[in-house]
This record gives C-alpha cells, sequence and structure tokens, in this order.
C-alpha cells in the first residue's frame, strides 16, 4: 500500500479543533483510507479498508 505524501490526497478533518491540540488528517490511498497526526505527520498512520471506514463514520 502506498502511503507517501505525493500519492495521498491528505485532508484536514472536519471533527479537527482549531487550536491545533487534537487534529487528525484523512487521506484516500489506492486501496485504504488512512489517518494520520497532523503535528507528527512523518509518524504513524492507521489504515482502514474502505468498507471499514464506511461503517465507522456511519455509527460514530
Amino acid at each position: 500500500m502506498a502511503t507517501a505524501d505525493r500519492v495521498v490526497n491528505w485532508r484536514k478533518s472536519s471533527r479537527s479543533q482549531g487550536n491545533g491540540s487534537a487534529c487528525v488528517e484523512v487521506g484516500q490511498a489506492a486501496k485504504a483510507v488512512l489517518v494520520r497526526d497532523t503535528k507528527n505527520r512523518t509518524g504513524g498512520q492507521l489504515a482502514f479498508s474502505p468498507d471499514s471506514w464506511s461503517r465507522f463514520l456511519r455509527d460514530r
């Protein structure tokens, strides 16, 4: 799975707080939805299948 910034279109979550303390970004890769911490973009990422991500959004 490709996770480099050049192949992932990252966007800030609409649920992120404006003060920078709890910001996450969501990115769409070829076969996964990725989530990362805005303050630590080079750190780890969580990867979800599109189906799992849809269920998460529906059930939140």
